[in-house]
């Protein structure tokens, strides 16, 4: 499955210095009100210490890591649900987005252009109303149209429009849809509106480097609203982050040593939203290849073998089994069969995070 992030915030948070330090794709970080009208997409590889372990005991011709779908979106400005700034267009981008990075500005640097003192607080509710405005205005819309059904009788229609409803007085009381508690039927009712609120928000604290833990209080602020919301945050300087990108291996890791940053923002980034849409990896391992496959927590062994080839669902017949650690203890499948660790699994298999998958399908 694949898997598409948005990173959203206002004019000059840094967001494309984010999106520079995660996919080195060169987009510019340009110190001016707005930004380009079409996202800069990138795709960007998933860290995984797993495939280089896999590796080391299976021959194969190449690796291939699970990816994400980075979007840099434009800045968003006060109206933008009403058109202000080309907010439309900018909206319309994040609707097709899995999950939501949004970036908020915690350092001060008078040369970078703002209007009013730093405020993530402000900032934070500024983009999360323009999201509300226009979830509400879709949200009506859904209601006019199920009411009419609903007229009739039509159970369905009357379960969408009292899902709607719920969800329009949720907004109108100013709490995010992401943070509602909804049944699964209520969230497939929900689905074919493409609701932003809805989506998962990763809160990127951008602090200076002087405070790269976020115990300052800008960051202090944006942990308490990630909170607030049901959402999770990171503090992380991008500035860093680009410098570190830009040096060797070697002098980047003295770097980061000297900083006390054990990881790279991509995988720290990676790693959160991941858990944030409830996602894990599985791997397919032989001669030509090294697969990660980037899955739902709770797939079955079916549903995840149609990552793969959607034919494989369908003649699903059973997999055999073994994890990253048993080939990392036993050195080899053959081993690991004699060890008796090869697990042979039908249909209802709950897959489990760094399962290695041979997949037995029919016709």
């Amino acid at each position: 499955m694949s898997v598409s992030c948005g990173i959203v915030g206002l004019p000059n948070v840094g967001k494309s210095t984010l999106f520079n330090a995660l996919t080195a794709a060169g987009a510019e970080a340009g110190n001016f009100p707005f930004c380009t009208i079409d996202p800069n997409v990138a795709i960007a590889e998933v860290p995984d210490p797993q495939l280089d372990l896999i590796r080391a005991h299976i021959e194969s011709q190449k690796i291939i890591p699970a990816s994400v779908k980075v979007m840099d979106i434009a800045g968003l400005i006060a109206g933008a649900s009403k058109g202000e700034g080309l907010g439309n267009k900018f909206l319309a981008n994040i609707r097709e987005t899995d999950a939501i990075m949004q970036v908020v500005r915690c350092f001060e640097n008078p040369n970078v252009v703002r209007d009013t003192p730093v405020d993530p607080k402000q900032d934070m509710e500024v983009i999360e109303l323009e999201l509300a405005l226009a979830d509400l205005e879709t949200i009506a819309k859904g209601i006019d149209r199920a009411s009419k059904k609903a007229r009739a009788g039509d159970k369905d229609s009357i379960f969408e429009r009292d899902t709607f409803e719920r969800a329009h007085g949720a907004i109108e009381a100013g709490t995010p849809l992401r943070a509602v508690d909804w049944s699964e039927r209520e969230l497939q009712a929900l689905k074919p509106l493409c609701l932003m609120s809805t989506k998962r928000m990763l809160y990127v604290a951008n602090v200076a480097d002087d405070d790269l833990d976020g115990s300052g209080a800008h960051a202090l602020a944006v942990a308490e609203h990630a909170a607030a919301t049901n959402s999770e945050w990171l503090p992380i300087c991008t500035d860093i982050e680009s410098e570190l990108r830009g040096l060797d291996v070697e002098e980047r890791l003295a770097f980061m040593e000297d900083l006390g940053i054990s990881e790279l923002a991509l995988g720290r980034l990676i790693q959160s939203t991941y858990a944030l849409l409830g996602l894990q990896t599985f791997y397919t391992a032989g001669p030509k290849e090294i697969r990660a496959w980037t899955i739902h927590k709770g797939w079955t062994g079916p549903r995840s073998a149609g990552v793969i080839h959607t034919d494989f669902e369908k003649g699903y017949i059973r997999a055999e089994v073994y994890s990253v650690a048993d080939l990392v203890e036993h050195e080899t499948e053959a081993a690991i069969k004699a060890a008796g660790k090869m697990r042979t699994e039908g249909r209802d298999y709950v897959m489990r995070p760094n399962d290695v998958c041979h997949f037995l399908v029919g016709k």
